[in-house]
C-alpha cells in the first residue's frame, strides 16, 4: 500500500531530482528476502511488552526502541487499522501517546526520569514523533485522531523550543544541555518533523530551515559532517572531525525534505562514496546499524542512475546504485540473521537485538515505498 503525501503540488513540481526521474511507485522486494523480513518482524512482534512498548537490553531506551520498532512494522504496510501487525502498531501508539507530557515539559514524548533517558531523552522524542506522525495519517477514529493531532502539534513545538542557537539539537533540550548540539540527534528531529509535516501537522518552517543550515555548516571542506558544530560556530567545521555515519544521515535528512539539488548533497555523497560505506556487508560493529539505517534510504532515493547524474566521470564499476547495494547488503543481512528471526547486536555502540532487528527490517522494506518520509 502506497501512502500519498499531502503536498501533491509540491511533489508534482519535483518530478526531476538533480536530472533524474523520480519513480513514485513501489518496487517488488526480491522474493529471497521476504522470508527474512517476515521472520524479523515476527520476532519484533513476539518481543513486544504486554503494555505495548519495546526496549533495549535491560529495559533501556524504551521510547526510542518503541518508535523504531513501530516504524519497521509500518514499513511492511500494516497500519493501526489493517494488516498483519495492526494490533502491535496500535498498542505501540497507545503506549507512546501515554508518554506525551503536559505541564512543565509540554510536548515531550518520553520520560526524562527514566534512568536510560535522563541525559538523552531527545532521541526517544524524535523516534516517537516519527512513528506517531506516520501513524496519524491512517487513524480514522475521530477521538484518537484529535488526540494524536494535539500530541504531535505539541511535540513539534517542543522540538522547536529544544533547538540550539546554532540550529542543531542535543541529547537533551537546549536549556538542559546548555545550548549544545550534535549531528545524530539533529537528524532524528528533522526526520520526525518531516513526518509530522507530511501528515498535515503544522510545523514551523524556520525550525526546519535552521536544522538544514546546521548540517550544511557542519560540513568540512572534504565534504564530511562533523559530530558537533558547537556553540562558537566560528570558522566552519574543523577538518579531521568528519563522521561518515553523520554524513550519510545528513543526506537522508535533506533528501527526505526534497532538497535534492543543494550543493552539499554532492559533497556529502563524494565523501560517503570515498569512505566505501556502501560496500560494507551487514552489521559488524561500531555505529553500523545507525550508519546503514540512513545510508540505505539515501541510496534508495538515488535509484539506479542518480549517482551517475551527480558524478558522470565516476568509474562505472564504482558507482553507487540501489540494486548493487541491495544485493551486497541484503545478502549479508540474510546470512547473519538468527534462527529466531532477530539480528544480533553489532557491538560497539549497538544497544541490542530490538535495535538491530528493527533497523534491518526498515532497510529491507524500503522497496515497499510506504512511508512518505522514506518515499522516492
Amino acid at each position: 500500500m502506497l501512502r500519498c503525501k499531502p503536498f501533491v503540488a509540491l511533489a508534482a513540481a519535483l518530478t526531476l531530482i538533480a536530472g533524474w526521474q523520480i519513480r513514485a511507485t513501489a518496487e517488488e522486494i526480491p522474493e529471497k528476502y521476504k522470508e527474512s523480513i517476515r521472520k524479523g518482524l515476527d520476532w519484533i512482534a513476539k518481543n513486544q511488552q504486554k503494555d505495548g512498548h519495546w526496549a533495549a537490553n535491560g529495559d533501556h531506551h524504551p521510547v526510542a526502541m518503541t518508535g523504531l520498532a513501530g516504524v519497521a512494522m509500518l514499513m511492511e504496510g500494516s497500519t493501526v487499522r489493517d494488516g498483519r501487525y495492526a494490533i502491535n502498531i496500535r498498542k505501540a501508539a497507545d503506549w507512546l501517546m501515554e508518554r506525551s507530557q503536559k505541564g512543565q515539559r509540554n510536548g515531550l514524548i518520553g520520560n526524562p526520569d527514566h534512568p536510560s533517558e535522563q541525559g538523552r531523552y531527545m532521541y526517544g522524542h524524535g523516534f516517537g514523533m516519527l512513528f506517531l506522525g506516520s501513524v496519524y495519517g491512517e487513524e480514522d477514529d475521530r477521538e484518537r485522531r484529535e488526540k494524536l493531532k494535539d500530541i504531535l502539534t505539541r511535540a513539534a513545538r517542543y522540538t522547536g523550543d529544544a533547538q540550539s542557537t546554532q540550529g542543531g539539537w542535543f541529547y537533551n533540550s537546549a536549556k538542559d544541555g546548555h545550548d549544545s548540539d550534535e549531528g545524530s540527534v539533529t537528524v532524528t528531529q528533522m526526520q520526525a518533523l518531516r513526518a509530522c509535516r507530511d501528515a498535515g501537522i503544522s510545523v514551523n518552517k524556520d525550525i526546519m530551515k535552521k536544522g538544514h543550515e546546521y548540517l550544511k555548516k557542519s560540513t568540512t571542506q572534504r565534504g564530511g559532517v562533523v559530530y558537533s558544530l558547537g556553540r562558537g560556530g566560528i570558522g566552519g567545521a574543523p577538518l579531521g572531525g568528519e563522521r561518515p555515519a553523520l554524513t550519510a544521515a545528513a543526506i537522508a535528512c535533506v533528501f527526505s525534505a526534497g532538497e535534492y539539488k543543494d550543493e552539499h548533497v554532492k559533497k556529502w555523497w563524494k565523501f560517503c562514496a570515498e569512505s566505501r560505506m556502501h560496500e560494507q556487508g551487514g552489521f559488524q560493529g561500531g555505529h553500523d546499524e545507525y550508519t546503514q539505517f540512513y545510508l540505505a534510504p539515501s541510496i534508495y532515493f538515488l535509484g539506479e542512475d542518480g549517482f551517475a547524474k551527480l558524478f558522470p566521470d565516476w568509474p562505472a564499476d564504482k558507482r553507487v546504485t540501489w540494486s548493487k547495494y541491495r544485493a551486497h547488503m541484503f545478502e549479508r543481512l540474510a546470512a547473519t540473521q538468527g534462527a529466531d528471526g532477530s539480528w544480533p547486536a553489532a557491538g560497539g555502540w549497538s544497544v541490542g537485538p530490538v535495535f538491530s532487528t528493527s533497523v534491518a527490517c526498515c532497510m529491507m522494506q524500503l522497496d515497499n515505498n510506504v512511508l512518505p518520509v522514506f518515499q522516492r
